[in-house]
This record gives structure tokens, C-alpha cells and sequence, in this order.
């Protein structure tokens, strides 16, 4: 995560890997963000579309799993819908 901030210099990352059939996911907002977005918000409704609950870290960097990576589509939508607030 800590790379992709870098290289993107202001915005927000989040990642989705599939580890042994459940959802890994981590996001992060750029420190210049965190005023106005959280990664944590990012990775909560993120994670609610891929049957699991919660998520937690801090504003700049989070994460959480879910039962399933196969609905990965439908988190980034939730995720970008988090965005677009």
C-alpha cells in the first residue's frame, strides 16, 4: 500500500487478493486526504460486499477480510462509491 501512495502521490489505494478462497483487503489515502477520507471507510464497505464485517486500521492505511474475493467487482463499486462522497 505504502508504495502505491507514493507513486500516485494524492489519492486513495485499495487492494483486493484472493487467499485461499477468502478476501484479503487493505486500503490507502494519501496523509494529504485523511482530513476529508478515511481508509478505513474505504475498507468497511469494501468488505461488507464480500461477506465480511468491519475492517479497521487508521485513516491512512486499512484492512479487513470476507468470506468470498469472487464479488472483488461490486467492493470496488462500494469502495468508489465511498470516494465519490
Amino acid at each position: 500500500i505504502d508504495e502505491h501512495k507514493t507513486r500516485i502521490e494524492s489519492g486513495a489505494v485499495l487492494l483486493i487478493a484472493d487467499a485461499d478462497g477468502k478476501a484479503a483487503v487493505a486500503a490507502g489515502v494519501t496523509k494529504d486526504l485523511t482530513d476529508n477520507l478515511s481508509a478505513v471507510d474505504i475498507v468497511r464497505a469494501a468488505v461488507a460486499e464480500l461477506g465480511g464485517k468491519g475492517g479497521g486500521g487508521r485513516p491512512d492505511m486499512a484492512q479487513g477480510g470476507g468470506k468470498d474475493a469472487g464479488n472483488a467487482d461490486a467492493a470496488i463499486k462500494a469502495a468508489e462509491a465511498v470516494l465519490a462522497n
